[in-house]
């Protein structure tokens, strides 16, 4: 795919819009945000549906309560992200509306996408808000959030939020204008990277990084665009104070960093990689490897020498080898506890074993993902 096809053909795009773009100090921004809504609306008017994700909550909580530094307690930060992210919603409602738009507010944790059922729910409710021409507004629910169900930063949620609508596109906003070889701020030797289209040994490099904007910075981002490399969705890296810059972006102009892809992962093979938590494991030995990495059988009682952890059916386990290195992971047909009991047997062995007709296939083929080729 060329970088002009892109752009050209994108229906459905997903901005994730960085703190910096629409404050100044840590205090909301008005005519940034007036600016990147006019951006925006100009999308929305040439057919493109366009889902947001936004930070800013936390500093706009701040304003309301009159603090003037960034708390460090993790309390009082959730208590401003709950005060700011009404205030947040209030500024993009009240600015949309100058353009004709209405907008729903989506807080979301990352259980809500490890969950099969929720994740699917979330892009039903996402695609009948487009459906009606709404623009939806996403952020990580801060409030109840923890570090240990935290996705991070929202380089990373929107990567998931693209990946979970089979988006055409995503496009970070940020203070930074791409990718660079080096810290463009420190060294003068920094070469700016236009064009990302695999993920080289230069471009792991820069994943260790911290410079740049924002909570994850240049890392998170990298992290990103690996992520959408995977899944086959284009993703690009501009500077939201470059006047009109989605514009010149869709307009061909060689602006920010874009990742160009592959071919695109279909969506249940995209949740298994990224968005989902094994909750297990099954080792499988050497006979039973090589015939699943042709990536054309199912998994079959009969290759697998050990159960690991407690899962129920319908859940995501990995595969390993017998080196107990994960290859692959798929959807359970079985618990934890009956794959214990038939592992090893035969197909014909399994029902007696069990004492109920059942399926023989522990994970499907096509519920089933390589890690490793």
């Amino acid at each position: 795919m060329e970088r002009g096809q892109i752009f050209s053909s994108a229906t459905k795009v997903v901005v994730k819009v960085g703190t910096a773009s629409i404050t100044t100090k840590l205090r909301l921004d008005e005519g940034k945000l007036d600016k990147l809504g006019a951006e925006i609306a100009s999308l929305k008017a040439s057919g493109l549906e366009v889902i947001i994700v936004s930070s800013g909550a936390i500093a706009c909580g701040m304003t309301k309560l009159g603090l003037k530094q960034k708390p460090r307690d993790i309390n009082l930060l959730q208590a401003c992200a709950a005060v700011g992210q009404n205030e947040l919603m209030k500024a993009y409602g009240q600015m949309f509306t100058k353009h004709g738009f209405v907008v729903a507010q989506i807080l979301v944790t990352k259980q809500d996408f490890e969950n099969r059922t929720r994740y699917l729910n979330i892009r039903n409710t996402f695609n009948s808000l487009l459906k009606l021409g709404v623009i939806p507004i996403v952020n990580e629910n801060d409030s109840v959030s923890v570090d240990e169900i935290k996705f991070g930063d929202n380089d990373t949620l929107s990567a998931l939020i693209a990946s979970n609508l089979g988006a055409d596109l995503l496009i970070l906003m940020s203070s930074m204008d791409g990718l660079y070889t080096l810290d463009p701020r420190k060294s003068e030797n920094a070469k700016k990277i236009h064009e990302v289209r695999q993920i080289t040994d230069d471009i792991e490099m820069l994943d260790g990084k911290s410079w740049g904007g924002g909570v994850g910075g240049i890392r998170s981002k990298v992290i990103a665009g690996k992520t959408m490399m995977k899944c086959g969705i284009p993703m690009a890296i501009v500077d939201a104070r470059m006047s009109g810059v989605l514009k010149r972006l869709f307009n061909g102009e060689p602006v920010g960093t874009v990742f160009i892809p592959g071919e695109k992962l279909d969506n249940k093979h995209q949740w298994m990689l990224f968005s989902t938590k094994t909750r297990g494991s099954v080792t499988v030995d050497s006979g039973a490897k090589n015939i699943l990495k042709t990536g054309k059988t199912s998994l079959l009682p009969a290759g697998v020498t050990k159960v690991k952890g407690e899962f129920n059916k319908g859940e995501a386990i990995s595969i390993l080898d017998s080196e107990g290195i994960e290859f692959a992971r798929g959807i359970s047909n079985f618990t934890s506890e009956e794959i214990g009991k038939i592992r090893g047997l035969k197909c014909s062995e399994i029902s007696s074993k069990l004492g109920k007709k059942t399926c023989n296939e522990i994970i499907y083929h096509d519920n089933m993902i390589l890690l490793t080729k």
